[in-house]
């Protein structure tokens, strides 16, 4: 029997308005952007509603945002068609809404913590003394091999795993440069910096992951009602008390998304659908499995789609 995972974005998905059409049309919506409001201290829902991109684009603002934008989705479609998933994951900042979903974390401890987490992230590294960077057709195993030959005594390692030939790579300005220069040397021409504010999971976010563990050492974790396919491992999760090491391991690890797809689509997973802004992952799961079954909801017309596929 095919089954269903749900996946959640993470960040790089945000932009302004995201989630205010579901917040317009249903309660449980606008119930889950007053919580984040009264979680948080402040307005997040009118940060996600007309915000603009450069405050969106903050890592603290940014992952509280799409978390709860995720979220409201995911309690629309529960209410509206009552799908349900066997599996569920999320890219990087999307595992905390996967276990949202799962209910191993509360939708109000998650949203604080990923809060947390985005400045823990930021502050890691000195602005400008970290980067990452996209090198597009080169084999896993290449990639670490000119990774290790850049690094010369800094940092410079593969953090995500995204699709068949697209390995995102995050270190030190002057490693992940040299990375660079000695991926264009051997063919791989298309390498290019991206427009981020730090080296998201490599060895650099240290002291985060242990200002990370910190915080989740104040908060509870609940059994699963659905197994996660935790990025650190992409293995299916369904013990409450590997959540929190699994989330503190995430912040250094490398996101195995590629391999994570891979182990659902073994699974018997056919059918992907992402809840949350955008569509990023819908298209990196169609590079990974050419037959998956494919649907993004976002707002009131992926919703309505979504009940009439059930109907």
């Amino acid at each position: 029997m095919s089954k269903t995972a749900f996946i959640f974005p993470g960040q790089g998905s945000q932009y302004s308005g995201m989630g205010k059409e579901l917040a317009d049309t249903f309660a449980v919506a606008r119930d889950v952007f007053q919580e984040a409001d009264d979680a948080l201290g402040f307005k997040l829902s009118t940060l996600c509603f007309s915000g603009s991109d450069a405050d969106l684009r903050l890592t603290a603002n940014t992952q509280p945002a799409i978390l709860t934008a995720s979220i409201a989705v995911l309690k629309v479609l529960q209410q509206e068609t009552g799908l349900k998933a066997d599996y569920v994951a999320g890219h990087s900042l999307g595992e905390y809404s996967a276990l949202v979903c799962s209910g191993a974390l509360s939708f109000a401890d998650a949203v604080t913590t990923v809060r947390a987490r985005g400045t823990f992230m930021q502050e890691a590294v000195p602005v400008g003394t970290g980067t990452m960077a996209a090198i597009l057709g080169v084999e896993s195993d290449v990639l670490e091999e000119i990774c290790r030959e850049a690094a010369d005594g800094d940092i410079v390692s593969p953090a995500n795993f995204n699709s068949p030939g697209q390995i995102v790579i995050a270190g030190s300005v002057a490693a992940v440069a040299r990375a660079i220069e000695i991926a264009k040397s051997r063919g791989f021409r298309k390498a290019m910096l991206l427009p981020v504010s730090a080296p998201f999971h490599c060895a650099l976010m240290k002291p985060a992951a242990d200002r990370l563990a910190a915080v989740l050492d104040t908060i509870t974790t609940f059994d699963l009602n659905v197994p996660v396919i935790a990025n650190a491992d992409a293995a299916p999760n369904s013990l409450k008390e590997r959540v929190k090491p699994l989330l503190v391991s995430q912040v250094c690890s490398p996101v195995l998304w590629e391999q994570s797809v891979n182990v659902m689509s073994e699974l018997g997973v056919t059918k992907f659908v992402e809840l949350g802004p955008g569509k990023v992952l819908c298209g990196l799961v169609k590079r990974i499995n050419k037959l998956a079954i494919l649907a993004n909801i976002e707002d009131v017309a992926g919703i309505s789609a979504a009940k009439e596929n059930i109907q």
